[in-house]
């Protein structure tokens, strides 16, 4: 798919494919263009390559074809240090060490300024971070401590220390609970951060992302501004599900509500 461009874009990508095999294709012919401030989340069921796509806009895997752009250059022209100074990467599979302090765990996030920082831009990035995902009270807990939704803000805090261009994000709601998901979301809205991520819930799209990926297959079925994605007839077409869009009881707003159908067992 090949994405409009625009001289503003920070990140864009035409044709991209990634091929394992001559026999086995992940991602065909994706693009998007990505300007300043959005946040833009790719949707689709499972296998649609997805976290491929994501892989590849991070720099992390090397497209078989295609090409990205970051900042008006290639981004295959960036070296590894280069890149993780615009470029933070938060996968769904990470780990910490859990013997880390948090404060050494959100630290690991200066690693890319370490010889064009001074002690006091790292101190402030640091607190910053910390600050931004309230866990300056933690500071001092291990990793191995914290509670699955203070983990995750924990290694939101490593990625935003690095004081990226573009944050990118592989399911950062997976295995969190409603109110965890809610405080992380909330926590990238009030950031106004470049981010482009990938999401399992589709409820959630529309409360986050000024802009929307939909995939099927290794290909991307649609890009643009989230409603216009998120149609009735995309979601049905793709997921066998229809999206509804009902007006809240008690608050001026839209809820988005999947109506997922459930066989029930005959009776005799």
């Amino acid at each position: 798919m090949r994405a409009q461009q625009n001289p503003d874009d920070l990140l864009t990508a035409q044709e991209l494919s990634f091929r394992v095999n001559p026999r086995r294709t992940l991602v065909e012919g994706a693009g998007l263009a990505v300007s300043a401030g959005d946040i833009v989340a790719i949707v689709g069921p499972n296998g649609a390559g997805k976290s491929t796509f994501l892989r590849m806009l991070a720099g992390l895997l090397v497209p078989t074809t295609g090409s990205i752009t970051l900042d008006g250059r290639p981004l295959s022209d960036y070296s590894a240090a280069d890149r993780a100074r615009s470029i933070a990467y938060v996968d769904q599979l990470d780990q910490p060490d859990r013997r880390l302090s948090v404060a050494e765990y959100v630290q690991l996030g200066r690693i890319p300024h370490t010889l064009n920082a001074t002690r006091e831009d790292n101190e402030r990035a640091i607190n910053d971070a910390l600050k931004a995902v309230g866990l300056t009270d933690r500071t001092a807990s291990r990793i191995g401590h914290l509670s699955g939704g203070e983990l995750q803000r924990a290694i939101l805090a490593r990625a935003l220390c690095q004081e990226p261009k573009l944050l990118f994000l592989d399911e950062p709601t997976n295995h969190l609970d409603p109110r965890a998901k809610g405080i992380l979301l909330s926590l990238l809205l009030e950031r106004r951060l470049t981010t482009i991520c990938v999401l399992h819930d589709l409820a959630l799209v529309p409360k986050l992302a000024t802009h929307a990926v939909l995939m099927n297959e290794g290909r991307v079925v649609a890009f643009g501004k989230t409603d216009t994605v998120l149609t009735q007839d995309n979601v049905r077409r793709v997921f066998g599900i229809d999206v509804l869009h009902l007006a809240h009881p008690t608050e001026d707003r839209l809820l988005t509500v999947l109506d997922i159908p459930v066989s029930t067992p005959q009776s005799h």
